[in-house]
């Protein structure tokens, strides 16, 4: 059976280019990813950045840590606490204290991300002068970097910075790449950040800690973990996760889009070699011998696309490494090791799915009777096996089953981004193996009007596309999964997007929203002025969150806005299912669904915002929503969080524009943004995060490259099959142009039935996400990306009518005479 493989492989090397191309490039992806996994998981322990070379570093308690009955859990708190000032009266006996202070700053003409310090703390990074001084003023600040030069002036807006104003550059420090810094003096830092949550100490490590023995969740920093005082110090393995997920989501589908294009292939292929399986019948050959000849053919496949996909990742996985570092998804050291155990992976999982391909594939050429050796109709029969229906109809049943069983019993559910990436593989594979029931149908519905055109080409087109059941098919299956994947992932995310964006629009009572500029929100003269506007009514809230553990062993973060209840009401409109927005006062909170306790009047023990503990009463309850809904509580009960946003509803009769000026008018010390409801909603409507997005169209790009495959193997192997056929119309009276048109019209017809299956089942997966938010409370329309399919089928046709024309051209070019004997 090996020999005979051989041979067949060596005359019917185009047949299995495509399979082999598909499948070398999943193994390629397959071993990116597992060298990206295994390169992640072998980082390195970041380093201190801005305190490497600080003595020791004292930091407030910001992380609650809750003891349950499965060990310790921790979370990091909403407002970190400052290092108690008793504590610092005793570190200051022990050495110099200097208080770390880090504050966003928005200048014209410099970096979005730029910091400020106070200069005190330059020499812990270390910064050195490179040019100018250090600031002596008020107005004087140090810049990192060669951006600018001493003595030019720099014009700040508000950012953390509340007052508007112009620096003088009087220094320069070379930047070490991690922060684009600027250094004001130690007492302007303090008045544009008053609030500081760690300070470095110039003294022994071991007479700190007893220094601060006895005060709570206060931290002493030495060594490496003096790298937990930089800024986000978990952002690398956020990065990591968020990278890993988007490359495993990518090698997930690869793997389901190479076995269909593999299996797709493959069951073409035995359809189109049943007259040479029936003369190997007739020729003795058992249905084992069959089977086996074309598993060996999978296996030799297999082999040789598994190494070479090898090879191809090896060079592939640092260019990609390299890429995702550029683009800001891995962090800057990212890079490929040198694990093995990738390529092994790969390899097998290559060899599996070629195996796994062509299962059903040589079960169907076993059952080859010697009699096909005698067929030579071009209607096909049998195309709908019992197995097949049957496995069709199972994987229907239990796409639908389980779409049920999630609408009752979790709805939420179907809102996670591993159910809407998933969910649609399932539904895929049902329809594409039930395709030949609906292929017909389908088929003589789009191509009716250019039936009823003069002339025979629509005629022939659509009783050619329709007769030919199996090539229609294999070639409509491979736009199906990219068409289904494209409207099912970027539809579900649009729809996701609309709908939390909906339930911000309709909790909104309000006609303005104030948003204050940075993270140090209002100030207290601010608010005063804001409150003063005739004609309003203000509510101005802030951002913190609460903590509760759940089953003992959960410990779960929930965003909370704070607000005085009695203008909450005023100014939002709240989901309630239970209870009055009027009932939250200090000792109560408004809750979701999602909570495990959510009825109202219950007690809760949850933990505020900066990690104090306290029993709260639930005054209300909320519709989960798209999981967004967070909690209310007073401002008691979120200690510390300043005022980010001011909400504002006109009195009956007010005049909008005037107000609107006085608001303006109110914050513009401050650098405060005025929206109307309509732009404050557009503003911050929600998009799908980058990393997220990227993934998908990483996973697009994937479809689409084997559709563009599978779509010209099967085209090619599909029009050379049909060379006498063609003989026959020339034979017949039609012009070289008159055939070649009826093969694009025929390409074409087929990648319509292909993009109309794949809009079916991309409808359906929106449809059940559609009626999950229905019963969350969120009604919103379904956003399916027309644009986006429009332009997928646009690129499948040009390759389908690309890959069929190229053959047909080239057989016509001979006698029809000729191609009419030529031999299948």
């Amino acid at each position: 059976m090996l020999s005979t493989a051989l041979r067949t492989l060596r005359t019917r090397w185009a047949t299995f280019v495509g399979s082999f191309v598909a499948l070398s490039l999943g193994v390629a992806l397959i071993a990116v990813m597992g060298l990206a996994l295994a390169s992640s998981l072998d980082a390195p322990d970041r380093r201190p950045e801005r305190f490497a070379a600080a003595p020791v570093v004292v930091k407030g308690m910001d992380t609650l840590r809750v003891r349950t009955s499965t060990g310790i859990r921790s979370r990091q708190l909403a407002r970190p606490r400052a290092v108690p000032a008793d504590v610092i009266a005793k570190l200051k006996h022990l050495g110099t204290v200097v208080v770390d202070r880090s504050f966003a700053v928005r200048a014209r003409g410099g970096p979005g991300d730029l910091v400020g310090h106070p200069w005190s703390t330059a020499a812990f990074a270390p910064y050195r002068l490179d040019a100018g001084r250090a600031p002596r003023a008020a107005d004087e600040v140090v810049v990192s970097g060669d951006r600018f030069r001493p003595g030019t002036r720099l014009r700040t807006d508000a950012g953390t910075v509340r007052i508007v104003g112009t620096v003088r550059i009087v220094g320069t420090v070379t930047g070490l790449g991690f922060e684009n810094a600027v250094f004001y003096t130690d007492a302007r830092a303090a008045q544009l950040a008053p609030h500081s949550v760690q300070l470095v100490v110039d003294a022994g490590a071991v007479a700190v800690r007893t220094a601060v023995r006895g005060s709570a969740g206060v931290q002493v920093l030495t060594g490496d973990a003096r790298r937990y005082a930089d800024a986000d110090p978990d952002r690398d393995s956020e990065e990591l996760t968020a990278m890993n997920a988007m490359f495993g989501t990518a090698g997930g589908v690869a793997g389901f889009v190479s076995v269909f294009v593999v299996a797709s292939t493959f069951a073409f292929t035995v359809a189109q070699r049943r007259r040479e399986f029936g003369l190997l019948r007739t020729a003795g050959a058992t249905p084992g011998q069959i089977r086996r000849t074309v598993v060996s053919e999978a296996l030799l496949i297999g082999v040789l696309a598994s190494a070479a996909g090898c090879v191809l990742g090896s060079h592939g996985a640092p260019k990609l490494a390299g890429w995702t570092v550029d683009e800001g998804l891995a962090p800057r050291w990212f890079t490929i090791g040198d694990s093995t155990w990738p390529y092994q992976l790969a390899f097998w999982t290559g060899l599996f799915v070629a195996l796994a391909g062509v299962l059903a594939a040589s079960w169907r050429a076993g059952r080859t009777g010697p009699t096909e050796a005698l067929r030579d109709a071009s209607v096909d029969t049998r195309t709908m096996t019992p197995g097949r229906r049957l496995v069709g109809s199972a994987l229907l049943l239990t796409a639908a089953v389980t779409l049920l069983l999630a609408l009752v019993n979790d709805p939420s559910g179907l809102l996670h981004r591993k159910t809407y990436v998933s969910r649609p593989m399932l539904l895929i594979t049902a329809v594409a193996l039930l395709a030949p029931v609906l292929v017909r149908p389908l088929t003589r519905l789009i191509a009716w009007l250019p039936a009823q055109l003069p002339g025979a080409t629509g005629m022939l087109m659509r009783e050619n596309a329709a007769a030919g059941i199996r090539r229609t098919a294999a070639v409509a299956a491979p736009v199906l999964v990219t068409v289904a994947l494209a409207g099912s992932l970027l539809g579900a995310t649009a729809t996701l997007n609309e709908a939390k964006a909906t339930e911000v629009r309709t909790r909104t009572a309000a006609d303005f929203v104030v948003t204050a500029a940075g993270d140090a929100g209002f100030d207290d003269a601010t608010l005063r002025k804001l409150r003063a506007v005739p004609d309003t009514k203000v509510s101005a809230t802030s951002a913190s969150a609460v903590y509760v553990l759940e089953d003992d062993t959960a410990l779960i973060r929930s965003e909370a806005r704070a607000a005085d209840p009695r203008l909450l009401a005023d100014t939002t409109e709240l989901p309630l299912v239970a209870g009055k927005m009027s009932d939250l006062d200090d000792d109560s909170i408004i809750v979701n669904e999602e909570w495990k306790q959510h009825t109202v009047g219950e007690r809760v023990d949850v933990w505020l915002g900066d990690g104090r503990q306290k029993s709260l009463r639930i005054a209300a309850v909320m519709t989960i929503g798209t999981g967004d809904n967070g909690v209310y509580v007073t401002p008691r009960n979120a200690p510390d969080a300043p005022v980010d946003r001011a909400d504002v509803r006109l009195a009956h009769g007010a005049d909008a524009t005037a107000v609107a000026a006085e608001l303006r008018d109110a914050v513009r010390e401050s650098g405060a943004t005025v929206f109307t409801t309509g732009q404050w909603v557009r503003s911050t409507y929600p998009e799908t995060d980058r990393t997220t997005r990227t993934g998908f169209l990483l996973v697009l790009g994937i479809a689409l490259l084997y559709t563009g495959i599978s779509l010209a193997n099967t085209m090619v192997m599909a029009t050379s099959d049909r060379v006498r056929e063609l003989a026959v119309l020339r034979l017949a009276g039609a012009t070289r142009w008159q055939v070649l048109r009826l093969v694009a019209a025929e390409a074409l017809t087929v990648v319509a039935v292909g993009g109309v299956l794949g809009v079916l089942v991309a409808g359906l997966n929106l449809a059940g996400m559609w009626g999950a938010l229905g019963l969350l409370s969120v009604w919103t329309p379904i956003e399916i990306p027309w644009a986006t399919l429009g332009w997928t089928v646009a690129a499948c046709a040009v390759l389908a009518v690309i890959s069929a024309l190229a053959p047909a051209a080239l057989a016509l070019r001979h006698r029809a005479v000729e191609l009419a004997g030529t031999p299948e």
